[in-house]
């Protein structure tokens, strides 16, 4: 086993070096000047397109989940055990630098998120509970490969329900059992494995809105919760905040003292560890993205790029903040979530480990919820056949029971690959795609500018197929003048 961990850490570390870390800085910048800054200048319209009401039905029924909905099913795969146990890994080995190369690639990333969530929008489909879409079904529709869409399914299937939901239960467990020290039972394990089992069985069966709706509710209160003790930490710590800058920007470009780490490796963590958690270019995000119900395909590209930043400047800047004021010294500093929870107890005492052990139960679970859906929708996108998917249900269930009860290191550099091989596939496909996202946004922006607020149409990219949610305006009268009216 140790032989397969050290083969899997040095392929994933030499091939998101050479090749995947390349493509991501360089699509993010080009995508960022082609689109004039978008996920800079576009900020209010964020926050505004966020409160978006949910265009309806002729019988008065939302169409699907809300753009705020799709907004906590993606938040809720995001904010998860790369905000706390990656961003403690990521420090304990790149040191304080990588911080900044998170920040940098999540403004570069941004509209990359962009790009992606605005083409789901544009090429989802009509299903039972609405839509549904993501990058598997912009590369069928959009560039007419299949064949890649069923690849990227696959690698997505494998690298979220699976190996991250995984990590996740091996975090709610880890947690658990940290915070217990060494009165830890032996069965703590199984028992919260099976409970997660049993939890997560029943929320899934129930389909995706009642996904939304149970993350809809645990999102804003577990992000609040760890904002809040974050906060907490922070101010009893002020006098180091301005070391804590200092040392985040000046060790961001050159060796790292304190780990003895290069240059080139604190970026790569910076980048993987912030990829892994705000999921900016990645493909995942798009997913929950086409679910949503809303009048222009770039309201959702908008409202994902502020999921984002929500979860790195805000989640992941706590977590960084917490570590970095309380644990001066980081040389052999624990990996992961050993580093936050150490953090934690070490400025307010050992009740912030029950806690930190509640909020990453919301954390963690929110975020096997969010995998899973991005699961279903590339399950459905393979085959609709009904067994296909119990059985798919059936094994997402138990790699959350099996992520509680074995050691993560495996699954953490397996998932690291798979993430890397998804994150390229996808990359390559928004490539490709690109120009229709600048048009659609370019008509948005038009809009805008002529005070309405804006509606897409699919006869307003006559000359692009495999559109087939977006109705023409003649068969849409009604409904388009009330909004317009808005």
């Amino acid at each position: 086993m140790d032989a397969i961990n050290e083969w899997l850490l040095t392929w994933g570390d030499n091939f998101w070096t050479w090749l995947v870390l390349p493509i991501v800085v360089l699509l993010g910048l080009y995508f960022t000047f082609r689109s004039g800054v978008v996920q800079f200048r576009m900020i209010p319209e964020m926050f505004r397109t966020l409160t978006d009401r949910t265009p309806r039905n002729a019988d008065g029924e939302p169409q699907s989940v809300s753009a705020f909905q799709a907004f906590t099913i993606s938040a809720a795969s995001r904010v998860g055990v790369g905000n706390i146990a990656g961003v403690g890994t990521a420090i304990a080995i790149g040191g304080p630098g990588a911080v900044f190369w998170m920040w940098l690639m999540a403004f570069i990333g941004g509209a990359s998120s962009f790009i992606e969530s605005s083409l789901a929008q544009l090429f989802k489909v009509r299903d039972a509970d609405g839509f549904r879409g993501g990058p598997a079904y912009y590369m069928q529709h959009g560039l007419k490969a299949r064949w890649m869409g069923v690849l990227f399914a696959v690698v997505l299937i494998v690298c979220f329900p699976i190996a991250f939901s995984s990590l996740q239960a091996n975090t709610i467990q880890a947690t658990l059992a940290g915070s217990l020290g060494d009165d830890a039972p032996g069965w703590l394990p199984w028992v919260t494995g099976v409970a997660l089992a049993v939890l997560m069985g029943l929320v899934v069966f129930g389909g995706v809105r009642r996904i939304a709706s149970v993350t809809q509710m645990l999102v804003p209160l577990m992000a609040l919760g760890y904002l809040l003790l974050g906060l907490i930490v922070v101010a009893l710590h002020w006098d180091r905040i301005p070391y804590v800058f200092g040392a985040i920007f000046g060790q961001a470009f050159g060796p790292n003292e304190v780990v003895g780490a290069a240059f080139g490796y604190v970026v790569l963590q910076g980048v993987k560890r912030g990829m892994f958690s705000n999921e900016a270019g990645l493909g995942s995000a798009p997913n929950a993205g086409a679910t949503a119900a809303v009048t222009h395909p770039v309201k959702q590209g908008l409202v994902q790029t502020l999921g984002v930043y929500f979860d790195t400047f805000l989640v992941c800047s706590i977590t960084a903040f917490i570590i970095l004021v309380s644990v001066p010294d980081l040389a052999g500093a624990t990996r992961g979530i050993g580093l936050t929870q150490g953090a934690l107890v070490s400025t307010l005492g050992d009740w912030s480990n029950i806690a930190l052990s509640i909020i990453i139960f919301l954390l963690a679970f929110s975020s096997v919820l969010g995998n899973y859906y991005y699961g279903e929708s590339n399950i459905e996108f393979i085959t609709t056949h009904r067994g296909t998917l119990t059985g798919y249900r059936i094994v997402a269930i138990v790699a959350v029971f099996i992520g509680s009860v074995v050691s993560a290191d495996v699954v953490w550099n397996f998932a690291d690959g798979a993430m890397g091989i998804m994150a390229l596939v996808n990359l390559i496909a928004i490539a490709l795609l690109s120009g229709i996202a600048f048009r659609l946004l370019k008509d948005y922006s038009q809009q805008r500018r002529e005070g309405f607020d804006p509606i897409f149409t699919r006869d307003r990219l006559p000359d692009i197929t495999g559109i087939s949610v977006w109705e023409d305006a003649e068969s849409v009268t009604g409904p388009i003048d009330m909004i317009r009216r808005r």
